[in-house]
């Protein structure tokens, strides 16, 4: 029995709407990042480099080349596509150019979905506008934000630029106009603990979300804490912490929540650790067992627990 049987994952959700689980295929739209371009900041957050988890990232290709290019490897897993912007900041522009691009992705006939990947605090009224205007035609459309920690010490020590309070602000001008949030957590950020981890996904339950994507903190080439690894100053999640976190996560979380992701990997030799995040399913199956058992999602809501 694989995630399906104990999660409301992407996948299962799809297939009921649309009768098959869609697949995402990644663009990069040459979009940058105020943490990146000096408007908040330079060098942005520290444990990223988005050549580590987006397919695309500093392709030459254009949007409609992208959505070749990744049909082409998806071959025969779907007949329908959501087009995901995916890399950097992808609400971060004009309106215009927004909207040309999106056009763009949306214009292909297998493209039925849209996601876009953005910060809290780069989501205006008009571009969630510009959003609602796609779902009225019929477009699956999902606001992917990057909150990682609901903790505003975290975030400051972590260089994100912007507050929870931000992210709230978001959500709820979001989900007053229809559209679906899924919101990004990362467990294992530096000073973090199991039961920060819980207080996260209370304060996005409690301000309203749609989806969920999980993954452990992995080190990469190019970020800022690849240095305070090489120096020994950071510990990171075993595989066996990572999937008892994201169990008890699962467990309190209600049942009508979508799962986007429950874990992530990154190649060597962009990742140096942990070791564990270069197989993509040694992760996947150790929440698995996790869940087969303990219990699947929601099973934890009628118990009491400190989120504090």
């Amino acid at each position: 029995m694989g995630l399906d049987t104990y999660v409301n994952t992407f996948g299962v959700a799809c297939k009921k709407q649309f009768g098959e689980k869609l697949k995402k295929l990644t663009i990069d739209a040459k979009f940058t990042c105020p943490n990146r371009d000096g408007t908040l900041g330079k060098g942005g957050c520290t444990y990223c480099n988005v050549a580590s988890f987006s397919y695309e990232h500093g392709t030459e290709l254009s949007i409609p080349e992208q959505l070749q290019k990744g049909r082409e490897r998806l071959a025969g897993k779907t007949s329908k596509y959501i087009a995901y912007f995916q890399a950097y900041t992808s609400t971060y522009d004009e309106y215009r150019v927004l909207k040309a691009k999106y056009d763009e992705a949306i214009n292909d006939p297998d493209i039925v979905g849209l996601c876009v990947g953005t910060r809290p605090d780069c989501v205006s009224d008009e571009v969630i506008e510009l959003l609602v205007s796609y779902q009225k035609r019929g477009i699956e459309v999902w606001l992917e934000l990057g909150l990682q920690s609901a903790n505003d010490k975290t975030l400051k020590r972590i260089n994100r630029g912007h507050f929870f309070s931000d992210y709230q602000d978001t959500v709820t001008r979001a989900r007053a106009r229809g559209i679906k949030v899924c919101t990004h957590l990362i467990l294992g950020l530096p000073g973090e603990t199991h039961q920060d981890y819980l207080a996260s996904l209370n304060a996005v339950l409690s301000t309203g979300v749609d989806g969920i994507k999980l993954h452990p903190l992995h080190i990469v080439e190019g970020s800022t804490m690849a240095k305070a690894w090489r120096n020994d100053r950071m510990s990171l999640l075993t595989i066996e912490q990572y999937a008892y976190s994201v169990g008890e996560l699962i467990r309190y979380t209600p049942k009508e929540i979508i799962f986007h992701r429950v874990t992530a990997y990154a190649k060597k030799p962009m990742l140096l650790g942990p070791d564990w995040c270069a197989f993509r399913w040694d992760g996947l199956v150790a929440i698995v067992n996790d869940l087969k058992a303990k219990g699947g999602q929601g099973s934890y809501l009628n118990s009491k627990v400190n989120f504090s």
